[in-house]
């Protein structure tokens, strides 16, 4: 491994970590991933490496696993020098820069699926990613105009977690639910109705998607009608809601273990 010392904080290679916040990607499907967990993680799996940025200490720290890589490209500077050229405060040591996997084709998801209707936060994006991945449900299913879990800070709320599953992006809804039912998927939309079934009622198929709905307006009644069984979790009469992520890790959970 050969490290790449940086002088000069104009090398265009770098422009890729200050310009790549949040939910950008290029053309090619970059990312940039930030802190060590993270980073480890994805340098564990076969996601295409293109560099890391980060400090001595980082290296010195994992050098084996770095090594392993065979990354091209391994610059190294102080953590004042990152700031400089990121832009902004680093409360971290390490960056990466790597290519988004291809996604997964819908008929190629497990027989368990978590799936978003139009979430907007990439954190709740990320930590329902990091909860399906330590519950088991390796299959996550989202909208082209929701973050993507491959976002820097979707990425960074599920730890990681993210780069560990079997991800599509759908196009639209209605489309995707009557193709998932016709793959033989019943479908379980997370919501509270006149009619809905309580959680700790429900009885689950073998095949089955968990829907989520949006941090505010939930799940849509034209999109409920195209869903099997409509679920809520009981709660006290004078709360109203969960927080989704938190919706979603509690369903997801007791989904397991029926």
């Amino acid at each position: 491994m050969k490290l790449i010392s940086i002088e000069d904080i104009n090398l265009p290679e770098l422009l890729i970590y200050q310009q790549l916040r949040d939910n950008a990607f290029r053309a090619d499907n970059s990312f940039v991933a930030d802190s060590s967990k993270v980073v480890n993680l994805i340098l564990e799996s076969n996601i295409e490496v293109k560099s890391i940025f980060a400090t001595q200490d980082y290296y010195d720290a994992f050098r084996e696993l770095i090594k392993s890589k065979n990354i091209a490209k391994c610059y190294v500077a102080t953590k004042e020098l990152m700031q400089t050229i990121v832009g902004h405060k680093v409360h971290h040591n390490v960056m990466l820069h790597g290519i988004r996997p291809k996604e997964v084709e819908l008929g190629q998801l497990d027989d368990n699926i978590v799936m978003l209707d139009n979430i907007t936060s990439g954190e709740n994006v990320g930590s329902i990613a990091r909860s399906a991945s330590a519950l088991g449900i390796n299959s996550y299913l989202l909208p082209k105009q929701s973050p993507h879990p491959f976002g820097r800070r979707a990425l960074r709320v599920s730890m990681g977690y993210a780069s560990r599953l079997k991800v599509h992006i759908y196009d639209e809804i209605k489309q995707t639910l009557q193709r998932l039912k016709s793959q033989g998927y019943t479908i379980y939309a997370a919501e509270i109705t006149e009619n809905s079934t309580p959680l700790s009622e429900v009885t689950l198929t073998n095949k089955w998607v968990l829907l989520m709905g949006h941090e505010g307006h939930g799940i849509s009644k034209e999109i409920l009608a195209l869903c099997d069984k409509v679920v809520h979790i009981e709660m006290q009469a004078h709360v109203k809601s969960f927080n989704v992520a938190v919706a979603a890790s509690i369903m997801m959970y007791n989904f397991q273990h029926k």
